[in-house]
């Protein structure tokens, strides 16, 4: 089983323009996106650092490997809701960044 990401779906593109785009919106400014209600509540309620020390956490029981299967998918599923919920901070940061460069312009 490779842990690479290769999903396809991941890769392809055009699955990743709707999120970009409810992403492109600030989700600190509005939490209930399209974006963030892909995502359990507790999730998507966490700030950018709560949602970076819970993966962080996840990650590290992960590797520590004592586990049982069914705990660890669990585990990995949270971790890739958890590492989305950081990107749609990224990128809701990034699109401000972008915003306000170009205002000055």
């Amino acid at each position: 089983m490779s842990t690479t990401p290769e999903d396809p779906a991941t890769d392809d593109p055009s699955t990743d323009a709707p999120a970009a785009e409810s992403a492109a919106t600030d989700p600190a400014a509005d939490p209930a996106s399209d974006a963030a209600q892909e995502l359990p509540e507790d999730v998507a309620a966490l700030s950018y650092e709560a949602a970076r020390d819970q993966l962080v956490e996840v990650v590290r029981r992960l590797e520590s490997g004592q586990g049982g299967l069914e705990e660890s998918i669990a585990l990995w599923e949270r971790g890739e809701m958890l590492a989305r919920r950081c990107q749609q901070w990224l990128d809701g940061a990034r699109q401000k960044l972008e915003e306000a460069v170009q205002a000055r312009r």
